[in-house]
């Protein structure tokens, strides 16, 4: 069997919260999370380009660094970053061919409607690859929430908190206060926690929680400074990267700023943002919640330079979609809505996830007063968006509303244009 196929075998994240599987999981495999220094990284949005950000940050002084980042976009490797790069597909394999032989040991000792989890699984042979690839330290991205998630199982020096918004709030709370409480608590004793931007409510629960916990407190700066030029497009990532560089700080003690300005330099993160075509400029973002598309909203004014904008949009039912619409709706001239391919659900492990149909999505989208037309599939929908966005209006498209949109997005675009994935 495959990894893929291992993988995909099992239930999905986020159905079975607890860590009782993952600790006994990773003792099985020898604890490999603490053979190395972490970074804990827990947030609604921002996480994956924080976690990115981080790792590069430290190996540009000298630390071998690794990362665990979660949803993966086409490939399970994507997952787990070594010194940089995409973890190679055969330690991939044979890391998770040592997770699988210990998850067989470990669900005989569970009850009969228990098992590891595929987000256990994934996460644990990240710990083991990176492990065995001897990183000095890592930066950990938190799948759902903190408290109960599967990462919460590493003995983090520094944790970062991203952002809190309405997300997940079927697992983690309705109010964010509550959200804030569950990815606060994986937050050690006398570590440091690095705050972004956050409600006032929230930086008082913070201040609180750091002071339980004997920890340090550090407010993140809004913008790295001005000196430095930053790769990746968006006002939200220069927030990220300001975030990144005081985590940074906090684990290393200090930062050289011309090694800073070369990560920044030369950083792009995968589908935040991502250019993926020339003619019409075409970008995906993982915008998946109401703060992600604000923050989308925010950047595609700048990124457009003036010309229209287009987008191409599918959104799951378990989201935020009118919140979303509103915030994204006065930045666009018209929209093409789509859904999301069944088989991409299930190659992430949501078998049971769907796309809120295009054409709810099309009559949000003109109740704000935006051109929209619905169009489930998703191949004929990239084309029809590229053509209104090209031809019609000689502007700019991209494609949001989810994370498991922007792998199909970038296979179908490559076969449009005559390229690969």
């Amino acid at each position: 069997m495959s990894p893929d196929d291992y993988l995909e075998s099992l239930e999905p994240v986020g159905w079975r919260l607890g860590l009782d599987r993952m600790w006994k999981l990773t003792t099985a495999l020898g604890l490999p999370q603490r053979r190395f220094a972490s970074v804990h990284v827990v947030g609604t949005n921002g996480k994956s380009s924080v976690t990115r950000m981080v790792a590069a940050l430290l190996e540009a002084h000298g630390v071998s660094a690794g990362a665990c980042l979660s949803p993966h976009v086409s490939r399970w490797t994507e997952r787990t970053q070594v010194r940089g790069e995409e973890i190679a597909p055969e330690a991939w394999a044979e890391a998770v061919a040592q997770v699988a032989a210990a998850a067989e040991g470990v669900n005989r000792t569970l009850e009969d409607d228990d098992a590891v989890t595929q987000f256990e699984a994934a996460t644990a042979a990240t710990f083991v690859a990176l492990a065995r690839a001897r990183v000095k330290a890592a930066a950990i991205e938190a799948g759902l929430g903190g408290r109960l998630d599967a990462t919460n199982t590493i003995p983090s020096q520094v944790t970062v908190l991203t952002s809190v918004g309405l997300d997940h709030t079927e697992w983690l709370g309705g109010t964010e206060l509550e959200i804030a409480a569950e990815k606060l608590a994986v937050l050690h004793d006398q570590s440091t926690l690095v705050l972004g931007r956050v409600s006032q409510e929230v930086r008082e629960l913070a201040e609180r929680v750091a002071g339980e916990r004997a920890a340090r407190l550090i407010v993140a700066p809004e913008d790295p400074g001005p000196e430095i030029e930053l790769a990746a497009s968006g006002a939200f990532q220069r927030r990220n990267f300001a975030l990144a560089v005081t985590a940074a700080e906090a684990f290393l003690g200090s930062v050289d700023p011309e090694r800073v300005a070369a990560v920044a330099a030369g950083l792009l993160v995968p589908g935040r943002l991502e250019q993926i075509a020339a003619s019409p400029p075409t970008y995906v973002d993982a915008a998946h919640n109401p703060d992600g598309a604000a923050a989308l909203a925010e950047a595609l004014p700048t990124l457009a330079e003036g010309r229209p904008v287009v987008a191409c949009l599918a959104v799951l039912v378990d989201k935020d979609a009118p919140a979303m619409i509103a915030a994204l709706a006065p930045v666009l001239r018209a929209a093409v809505c789509t859904e999301i391919p069944p088989q991409a659900l299930l190659g992430h492990g949501r078998p049971g996830a769907r796309s809120r149909p295009a054409q709810e999505l099309a009559d949000l989208f003109q109740a704000h007063g935006v051109e929209a037309i619905a169009e489930p599939n998703l191949e004929p929908a990239l084309r029809r968006a590229a053509e209104i966005a090209c031809g019609t209006f000689a502007g700019v498209l991209v494609v949001t509303g989810s994370h498991y949109l922007i792998g199909p997005a970038r296979t179908v675009q490559g076969a449009l244009t005559g390229g690969g994935d």
